[in-house]
């Protein structure tokens, strides 16, 4: 589903921080580009559980999410994006079909990395308080 069909899908991202601070970046095999893990939620589950499994399916890592951070929506896709804050609980980080190396990287690294719409919602998910609320159009904040 895309905004071409006059819908909306929704996903799931999580913002996996450690204990120095640093957030897990995911570089995608089919683009190169860095984020945080996620996906598109599957219509019969749950919005943490689909968090947990995006996560665990392109980490390896198990996770608990501790704050929604955010919600962000790519004005050109359609696509409603939920952010989370979560912390890794277990599993160990396993490279495949979707990504192609892992990296911890600091805030300072981040707005480096990655591009500005997906940026923005790694360092979000790094602040305590409401959840941001923004719209993107795929690369920029619009």
């Amino acid at each position: 589903m895309t905004a071409a069909d006059g819908r909306h899908s929704v996903s799931v991202a999580g913002v996996i921080v450690d204990d120095r601070g640093r957030v897990l970046l995911t570089q995608r095999a089919d683009n190169d580009q860095w984020q945080a893990p996620g996906g598109v939620l599957e219509l019969d589950e749950g919005i943490t559980d689909g968090l947990r499994r995006e996560v665990f399916e392109e980490t390896g890592l198990t996770v608990e999410p501790v704050a929604l951070t955010g919600v962000y929506k790519n004005m050109a896709r359609g696509i409603v994006a939920l952010v989370f804050r979560c912390r890794p609980t277990g599993g160990q980080l396993a490279i495949n079909d979707e990504v192609k190396r892992f990296h911890w990287a600091t805030p300072d690294e981040v707005p480096r990395m990655v591009t500005e719409a997906f940026a923005v919602r790694v360092l979000d998910a790094l602040h305590d308080g409401a959840p941001a609320v923004r719209q993107h159009d795929g690369v920029h904040l619009v």
